[in-house]
């Protein structure tokens, strides 16, 4: 690699062209999903509800238009809506086609099968109001988070001086990062690792990274060096690429006593959570009220004026928007003067609430899953910059396969890895697995670094029980099947094996006991197709209906960053050939498998998974603890 600032500006520059293919490529895709797709499949994969009612519409706390959307049917299907997502309307009329309306909204907050969706303009409102037939509602494709992506990449680009420029040189050119001499700090209550982490965290001058495999504490790490850091600044940024991984970690804080000042809304709508948001805060301010009947005067003025245009409402309505804008900044100064954490999403940090606002310190979490270009979005209000997250575990989604293979599935996080080794901070003590479940991960993931804590070194269900065990399906004549394009593979008689084994797991335990000590389990398939199967069965089946409360079903991607008492995996796959497709992505089978605290139960075919090195080394081991 040239030494010339210009050879980290070309690394730049080729990730700004594959964000482009992926953002054609997802473009594209959607659009004749939009067209192509039946709408009883937009359902199912949770992308639709259909039909809706329209509840009550009004003006939020920043003096947004919004309205109420209710699901009518389908209500046990999850969905993907959350905040910030754009969403379209549309009609079905008697032929079964489709019919648009011509704006976007915006997803306020979900909850259940209530949504608030934030509408551009009262016209659009009118629109929904004046449609025949049955209303349902989609999401649509996220154009402005690609906008965002793409200025914050030309923006580094361009940067020829300042600190932008200087941290795009520590990231991906020769300049090696810099750090403070103060002394060690001492935390009793954490282990040798994190306390190392934290001391790290609080001695990097430039950038951080805090690498956390499952079970290690990494949030608690994190929380320990952002309360640390609030002795000596005053304000942090803390990021993440997912609405449900800042909640988490704003918690966290908040249980600490950290005043969180969150943007946006969480994804589970509970009271703790909203009390801390933006949108909440703004309302219970002392002067809100006064701000309200402002804009309510002007709304009014605003219909007289269209009756018949008087100068004298003009100048009216001009200085009440002057006096409400004086007053909006007053209470919006105020907010963030009493907030010591900003918590929002990478994207959010975009929001014009946050304009102009700069950082001593940004911290990523999950930025092992956050594309490089996102990250830059946030890193542009900072000075220095603090990582956190697991490489070897979930990569970030990409559609397109010559976009990933380009290399934009290659994190900031894992390049400052590779390129500056010596700003890792590597958590190796573990509090989550038995020993056996955690070893085989340990040693193929983390070269045998990672330990189990006494305390959770020998946990288990039953007494002389195996932690962790395969069932192998070779001999049972298993066969995966195929179906739609982008639901993968099902294999009933698996699935079928999957739900019979659980059973006979609770019995063995024992239904009073399995239900006092509120044990809970997951079901994990990398299928989505399994992965409904899978619940279909558990729903049918009476014998699990006292349990409804502590069994999960889902994909690899819906556990990332849980963990349960029992964990069984359906690998699905089984064939001939030895195809194993995306299992293929190793990172993925260690999230799956570091699930478990006590119990690990994998079932799969070893003629089809044992071609692979991975599996094969995983099923010899696991033979090799029943010895």
């Amino acid at each position: 690699m040239n030494t010339h600032p210009s050879s980290s500006v070309a690394i730049l520059q080729h990730k700004l062209s594959l964000l482009r293919k992926e953002y054609e490529y997802e473009k594209e895709t959607f659009k004749q999903q939009t067209e192509v797709m039946g709408i009883s499949r937009k359902i199912k994969r949770g992308m639709c509800w259909y039909p809706v009612a329209l509840g009550r519409s009004y003006y939020n706390s920043l003096n947004q238009l919004v309205i109420e959307v209710i699901r009518q049917e389908d209500k046990e299907i999850e969905h993907v809506f959350e905040y910030g997502k754009p969403v379209v309307f549309f009609t079905q009329d008697f032929s079964g086609n489709l019919h648009y309306l011509n704006f976007t909204a915006t997803v306020n907050y979900v909850e259940d099968d209530r949504m608030v969706v934030i509408l551009p303009n009262p016209e659009s409102q009118m629109k929904l109001q004046l449609t025949d037939g049955k209303l349902g509602v989609q999401l649509y494709f996220d154009e402005s988070t690609y906008k965002l992506m793409f200025e914050a990449m030309n923006r580094v680009i361009e940067a020829k001086q300042g600190r932008l420029a200087e941290l795009r040189e520590l990231f991906h050119g020769t300049a090696a990062p810099q750090n403070f001499t103060f002394g060690m700090t001492r935390f009793p209550w954490l282990n040798a690792s994190q306390e190392m982490a934290v001391n790290r965290l609080l001695q990097a001058k430039d950038v951080a990274i805090v690498h956390g495999p499952p079970g290690t504490g990494k949030t608690t790490t994190l929380v320990e060096a952002i309360y640390e850091i609030l002795h000596r600044e005053n304000q942090v940024l803390v990021c993440a690429q997912s609405n449900m991984a800042v909640d988490w970690i704003s918690e966290k804080l908040i249980d600490r006593g950290v005043p969180v000042l969150r943007i946006g809304n969480p994804v589970r709508v509970n009271d703790k959570m909203l009390s801390f948001t933006y949108e909440r805060k703004f309302e219970a301010h002392p002067d809100y009220p006064q701000l309200w009947s402002m804009r309510k005067a002007i709304r009014e003025l605003h219909q007289k004026k269209r009756k018949g245009t008087s100068e004298s409402i003009r100048t009216k309505i001009n200085s009440l928007k002057d006096r409400a804008t004086e007053l909006e900044i007053r209470i919006r100064a105020s907010l963030f003067n009493e907030a010591r954490v900003v918590a929002c999403t990478l994207a959010s940090s975009a929001n014009r609430i946050l304009m102009g606002e700069k950082y001593g310190t940004l911290f990523i979490d999950e930025a092992a899953q956050a594309l490089e270009p996102a990250c830059w979005i946030a890193i542009q209000k900072a000075d220095r910059v603090i990582l956190a997250g697991d490489h070897c575990q979930l990569p970030p989604t990409i559609k397109c396969m010559e976009a990933a293979h380009g290399g934009l599935d290659v994190t900031l996080m894992e390049e400052i890895v590779k390129n500056k080794p010596g700003t890792v901070s590597l958590l190796t003590m573990q509090y989550r697995m038995n020993e056996e479940i955690m070893r085989f991960s340990s040693d193929w993931f983390y070269h045998g670094q990672v330990q189990a804590a006494p305390e959770v070194k020998y946990r288990s269900v039953l007494d002389y029980d195996t932690p962790i065990e395969w069932i192998d399906t070779a001999d049972m004549d298993f066969k995966e099947e195929f179906v739609g394009e982008s639901f993968g593979r099902i294999n009933r008689a698996e699935g079928e094996l999957s739900v019979a084994t659980l059973k006979a797991y609770i019995e063995k335990i024992g239904k009073e006991r399995f239900l006092d000590e509120r044990l809970d389990v997951g079901l994990i398939s990398p299928y989505k197709a399994q992965v409904q199967f899978l619940r279909q069965l558990l729903r049918k089946d009476p014998f699990f209906k006292p349990y409804r409360g502590v069994i999960s079903v889902n994909t690899v991607d819906g556990f990332q960053g849980q963990e349960r008492d029992i964990i069984l995996i359906s690998l699905v796959r089984a064939n001939e050939d030895g195809q194993i497709g995306f299992l293929r992505d190793l990172r993925r089978m260690n999230v799956a498998m570091t699930r478990a605290r006590m119990k690990l139960i994998i079932l799969g075919d070893t003629n089809t998974m044992s071609r692979h090195p991975f599996y094969q080394k995983l099923a010899s081991y696991i033979q090799s603890l029943h010895k």
